[in-house]
């Protein structure tokens, strides 16, 4: 297995700059997930890896080798992509030893190794089937066979469920992530749905524009997250944003909203946000860290939509003249066009800079 290691990775197309001076280092065993939204990057990046894209700059190093100018077979990297790319000619079995057919690997080994992949991915049974006759995360299986065979330094997936049903989508998160556990390999996954990046990585590296805006385990990037970009892309459903300021008031410091309503800053927090007194910042709080209040003396909601899901509510309106989504008990049913009385958990609120997006600490 090997680490890998980008410098100052750079992609240009003509005039228009795609990524410019990325760094990251992934190391041996881990699964990064690449994440973030369509035109990022992070399909490029992923390509620059595979050598599917050259790189306009910059080095790309898997293990010891710098790799940045080398073509793909010589990568010892193993690509699995959306469409499968799967023969609709050929077997399963065939599909997963055509490239060590071409290779010219002796028949004996190429057998051995068909079925282990086999084996490990529950395909057995369908070893002589034509791709037609297999169900979508079927498919998929065998395309990550025909990787697993290659026996890579490195396995690239290249959103390989978001042509899959929810329901075969979270039984193939479950069996990627298993596979990952089995083989001790290092992983790069690519993909725009950021509970898929949750789920599966040991690091997730939040993509915007070429750029990289924070690489951090998925925990640390809900509770902690570097920037505005990175608390309203991680998170389902997104945090909510209201235009703010900090006010000394008595022994304490308070977040005041456009709309009067005031919110008093716990004591471990005022100590370190008591320089931005009379500053105007961003308030972020998540829908799961509000709830209804026991009176309207604070924060109103004016509802625009409710969303019933089960374990709780989601009512959606206006709140302090911003966009607002607040977590309710499973039974309650506000009406559209009503007021509802809110209460923010300020022990896990965020405070993020008004001008540049970054978290104030």
């Amino acid at each position: 297995m090997a680490r890998v290691t980008l410098s100052k990775i750079q992609k240009s197309y003509g005039s228009v700059k795609v990524i410019e001076g990325l760094n990251l280092e992934i190391e041996d065993r881990e699964f990064v997930v690449l994440v973030g939204p369509s035109g990022c990057g992070k399909t490029t990046t992923l390509r620059m890896v595979a050598g599917l894209e050259t790189a306009s700059g910059g080095s790309v190093h898997i293990g010891e080798r710098e790799v940045t100018n080398l073509r793909p077979g010589l990568r010892n990297c193993a690509m699995v992509f959306q469409n499968y790319a799967l023969y609709p000619h050929m077997t399963v079995r065939d599909n997963i030893g055509y490239g060590m057919r071409v290779r010219g690997v002796p028949e004996a080994e190429r057998r051995a190794a068909i079925d282990k992949a086999a084996r490990i991915l529950g395909l057995e049974p369908y070893l002589h089937r034509k791709p037609r006759h297999l169900s979508g995360g079927q498919r998929q299986r065998v395309a990550i066979g025909r990787a697993i065979v290659r026996d890579p330094h490195v396995f690239l997936f290249d959103e390989p469920l978001s042509n899959l049903d929810a329901k075969l989508r979270i039984e193939m998160r479950a069996e990627i992530k298993s596979l990952h556990q089995r083989l001790a390999t290092t992983i790069i996954y690519v993909t725009h749905d950021q509970v898929e990046a949750m789920t599966l990585a040991d690091r997730v590296v939040v993509m915007n524009a070429g750029r990289i805006e924070q690489a951090a385990d998925p925990i640390t990037l809900y509770d902690a997250p570097a920037n505005r970009f990175v608390a309203g892309f991680i998170g389902a459903p997104s945090m909510n944003f209201l235009d703010a300021r900090l006010e000394q008031r008595g022994e304490g410091l308070v977040v005041v909203l456009s709309d009067g309503s005031a919110h008093a800053v716990p004591a471990d927090r005022a100590a370190r946000l008591a320089a931005e007194t009379g500053r105007p910042v961003v308030l972020g709080i998540r829908p799961e860290n509000t709830g209804a209040a026991a009176d309207d003396g604070g924060s109103v909601l004016s509802v625009s939509n409710v969303e019933p899901l089960g374990p709780h509510t989601l009512a959606i309106g206006t709140l302090a003249g911003a966009p607002v989504t607040v977590q309710l008990e499973a039974h309650a049913r506000p009406k559209i066009g009503s007021t509802v009385p809110v209460a923010f958990d300020m022990s896990k609120m965020h405070v993020f800079d008004s001008d540049t997006g970054i978290a104030i600490r």
